[in-house]
């Protein structure tokens, strides 16, 4: 595992090495288990423990005036229920909405990890968070439809077209079963991944560059370093844009594919 220069400056321009972390866990390092408790997995830690925190502490006594924090959780689930469940899978998409709107939730707030100070990286830049969060959506569906359909049922409703010709078939069936069972989890996972790796990379552009430009040795260039930190500015704004889309799409994808498993043909 690479480590991170402690000092940027020009000849450490930013690669790949910025999303390698050392073990917080004191000598761990040079072991099979030095990535066993990094600063990313605490960042995994600290949101699911907000999360269950929030929701824990927004519902314990709800009330008819709701608070802010009441609110704050009622609008969130609300979003989700209304907006994407029910619109997406109709009223049978109500009992999806506590899933979907926990799966909005973490997804959303890991993803702020990468503009909150101190913290300044997504671990949904990591390909293995996105992945397993895309798996287990991929269980949920794949099991509603096993539950509703039967196996066989499920399967020859994802892969089987109804109305297309015969013969075309053969073809069609081999490309539907790796779209619908296969692909989408993989699409699904790089999709975020790669949205919150490319948005890291930027900032660290920008950040550091303008880092670079003011430890230039000539006066000309100095001045340089402010345009770049103000597009790091500029790019944080559009990067937390991007964190928000990027939560709802998947939620919304995820929901899109339940109403498949649900529904009576494909």
């Amino acid at each position: 595992m690479t480590e991170q220069p402690t000092v940027f400056a020009a000849e450490f321009p930013p690669g790949v090495g910025v999303f390698d972390y050392r073990s917080l866990i004191p000598g761990l390092e040079g072991t099979t288990w030095a990535g066993a408790f990094t600063k990313i997995t605490l960042l995994i830690w600290i949101a699911t423990a907000l999360i269950m925190i929030f929701y824990l502490v927004t519902y314990r006594s709800p009330k008819l005036v709701p608070t802010r924090g009441q609110w704050l959780a009622e609008s969130v689930y609300g979003l989700v229920r209304d907006n994407i469940a029910r619109d997406l899978i109709g009223k049978e998409g109500v009992r999806f909405a506590p899933y979907l709107t926990v799966l909005f939730s973490f997804i959303l707030l890991n993803n702020l990890w990468g503009i909150i100070p101190f913290a300044q990286i997504s671990p949904m830049s990591h390909i293995a968070f996105p992945i397993v969060l895309a798996l287990l959506s991929w269980v949920v569906y794949v099991g509603v439809g096993i539950q509703k359909h039967g196996f066989f049922g499920y399967v020859k409703n994802s892969c089987w077209i109804e109305g297309a010709p015969l013969f075309v078939q053969p073809i069609l069936v081999p490309i539907e079963f790796i779209s619908n069972l296969i692909l989408r989890p993989v699409t699904l996972s790089v999709r975020l991944f790669a949205n919150m790796f490319a948005g890291h990379m930027i900032l660290l552009v920008f950040t550091l560059g303008g880092v670079a430009l003011f430890q230039a040795d000539s006066l000309f260039i100095k001045p340089i370093a402010l345009v770049s930190w103000g597009m790091a500015i500029v790019m944080t704004f559009f990067e937390l844009g991007i964190m928000i889309l990027q939560a709802y799409v998947f939620t919304l994808l995820t929901a899109t594919y339940l109403q498949t498993s649900l529904a009576e043909a494909h």
